[in-house]
């Protein structure tokens, strides 16, 4: 590789200057292109690799290197990681984890499969994903279905610790991928749908004991907040600013999920994360006791904590009192962009609701916020204007409220854009250090929405509303776009329609490329520049994973799964076929069966 001849003492130059509060190994296996060591490919979350043998000019001679299925028949979420000669593998439920001699033609050099109670399984959500493992320090850490996180010893595969981070009788199930920062590895906690309080928790690497719990609602030392030191738009977020938000003690059925991507930043110490829907759907139950609207915090909220003690630094909520299941938790890439002519060290995040943040991640205020989407009619912005009263919340159209001033319950709502899976799910963006720009794999989806009401038992479904989903109309007909977005500006550079909505995770590399996978199952690479097509292929069954790339040998692979499912191809995952099960999804992908099938297996490419 010609940029990479001097990458050892590239890396070592990083290790050395980076500052001593990372974990060393985290930072010195993600500094070399060679490997792909952490989820995100770095802390940033960008996404991005420096190798550039697979360029613009010959992607399109890529061939198929190898192949490996998981035997497991749901949806692949994630990606592998490679560490020096030695992948890493992880399936959907049981959680099933490979280590692959990559040095000896993928020899499995151990298999680790948990001993899960399949009862964990149906409340999952939204079909049995994981995505995926995480590696430091000669640990491979695994997060299950069934909320137990285990350290594994990365040679041999032998559990080295396991604790238990919730109970899955009450609904709370592990799906998020760990993220290991200093001597902790923080895991996050689904469940909003069967009305948990979720929470954000650090456990030491080595014993597996609990550092820190940080809840997404309820009294200040549950949420880890300073009333005086802890910000929200620029103001100290007060003593009780989450219970005086919810009705009487609704906050201890609260949700805010913590299942999503999370991102580090070693300068200041901080880690960024977001949570969660507020429990239940129905948002007439989640009314204030005099009938009005109340802003639930901190549901549907980004945080920026500090990593030793988990106390918030600040908190801004995207989506108050939100009434169309708009989660909070999609990833965020760290970056410096220049804004107005002011460089901002910035936190870019593609929000559930449409809406794509620029954040200071420093403190915490929005810088940018447009539509990424312009067939999101929810709201018709957001208020920037930090005179105003209404400072960091959406404008919202009337029209599109499922609550109407507490009439909403048995209502059919209609036209909703984007749909409850938003604008974006899981699928986690990619930013490219040649253009500057953000890639965004994007779902271009509406719905009908009519909520019910519902009583809460713990383990079973606390939704309350019915959904259907369609394509988004006037439209390209289609229900995905992957996007070029200009986050200093706020504005698409250019859009791909896809005729279903794009749920898989992008990588741009410097070879002037976006990786990114379909549900009907191809994997395509396009220019970064205009989105020219430059290559597909179809794999065996539809993508949901996140594309990655890796050097061994001296040469470049790219890799993606593929194992239809998740939300949108849940229908597909566990044979539903009422249009409104799936929470909405069944009805809305109906027709991918015409495209794919299910699988699980990885697709690694190279050039011949």
């Amino acid at each position: 590789m010609r940029k990479w001849a001097n990458s050892t003492a590239a890396v070592a130059l990083l290790v050395c200057s980076s500052p001593a509060w990372a974990n060393e190994d985290v930072i010195k296996l993600s500094s070399d292109p060679a490997n792909w060591a952490i989820q995100s490919g770095d802390y940033s979350g960008h996404r991005y690799s420096k190798l550039d043998q697979i360029t613009t000019d010959n992607v399109g001679q890529l061939k198929v290197a190898w192949t490996f299925s998981t035997g497991v028949l749901r949806g692949h979420e994630g990606g592998p990681i490679v560490i020096g000669n030695t992948m890493y593998v992880h399936s959907a439920f049981p959680n099933i984890v490979f280590a692959l001699d990559l040095a000896n033609e993928q020899k499995i050099i151990w298999k680790y499969e948990p001993k899960q109670d399949p009862s964990v399984i149906p409340v999952m959500c939204c079909d049995t994903v994981n995505r995926g493992v995480q590696y430091a320090e000669g640990k491979i850490f695994l997060h299950q279905a069934d909320t137990s996180l285990v350290a594994l010893d990365a040679k041999t595969g032998k559990e080295l610790w396991k604790v238990v981070d919730g109970d899955p009788k009450k609904g709370e199930t592990g799906t998020g991928a760990p993220l290991v920062v200093k001597d902790k590895v923080l895991i996050g906690i689904s469940g909003a749908e069967f009305g948990v309080r979720c929470h954000l928790t650090a456990y030491d690497i080595n014993t597996g004991k609990k550092v820190w719990r940080a809840y997404s609602m309820g009294p200040d030392s549950d949420i880890l907040v300073d009333p005086e030191k802890t910000m929200s738009l620029g103001k100290p977020v007060g003593k009780d600013s989450s219970l005086k938000t919810w009705n009487g003690d609704q906050w201890k059925i609260g949700g805010g999920s913590t299942w999503g991507y999370m991102a580090y930043d070693p300068d200041l110490n901080m880690v960024y994360y977001g949570t969660g829907n507020p429990s239940t759907w129905n948002a007439a139950q989640r009314a204030g006791p005099d009938g009005k609207p109340i802003d639930q915090k901190w549901s549907m909220t980004y945080f920026g904590r500090d990593v030793d003690t988990g106390i918030a630094k600040w908190a801004y909520q995207m989506t108050p009192f939100d009434e169309w299941d708009y989660d909070g938790i999609n990833e965020s890439l760290l970056a410096t962009l220049d804004i107005k002519g002011q460089k901002h060290k910035t936190l870019t995040h593609f929000d559930r609701n449409g809406f794509g943040y620029t954040i200071d991640r420093e403190t915490g205020e929005p810088l940018v916020a447009e539509k990424y989407d312009p067939a999101v009619n929810w709201a018709s912005g957001i208020d920037l204007d930090k005179s105003s009263p209404n400072y960091g919340r959406p404008i919202r159209d009337p029209k599109y409220s499922t609550f109407a001033a507490g009439k909403g319950t048995d209502v059919n709502h209609k036209g909703i854009c984007p749909a409850a899976l938003g604008s974006k799910d899981q699928q986690p963006a990619s930013y490219s250090e040649l253009t500057g720009l953000f890639y965004v794999p994007t779902n271009h989806v509406c719905m009908d929405y009519e909520p019910f009401k519902v009583s809460y038992t713990a383990g079973q479904p606390y939704v309350g509303a019915t959904l259907s989903m369609y394509p988004a109309p006037d439209s390209h007909g289609g229900m995905g776009n992957f996007i070029a977005w200009d986050g200093a500006q706020g504005k698409i550079v250019w859009s791909k329609p896809e005729q279903f909505s794009v749920w898989s995770g992008a990588l741009t590399t410097a070879g002037g490329i976006a990786f990114y996978g379909t549900l009907e199952g191809y994997f395509k690479a396009v220019d970064q520049k205009d989105g020219k097509e430059l290559f597909r292929f179809k794999t065996p069954s539809g993508i949901i994973g996140n594309a990655m790339t890796y050097l061994h040998d001296g040469k470049q692979y790219v890799a993606v799964y593929s194992g239809v499912g998740g939300w949108a191809g849940i229908g597909l995952a566990a044979g539903l076929t009422n249009p409104t099960d799936g929470l909405g999804a069944v009805g809305g992908y109906s027709g991918l069966k015409q495209y794919t099938n299910l699988g699980g297996s990885l697709t690694v490419f190279s050039l011949p």
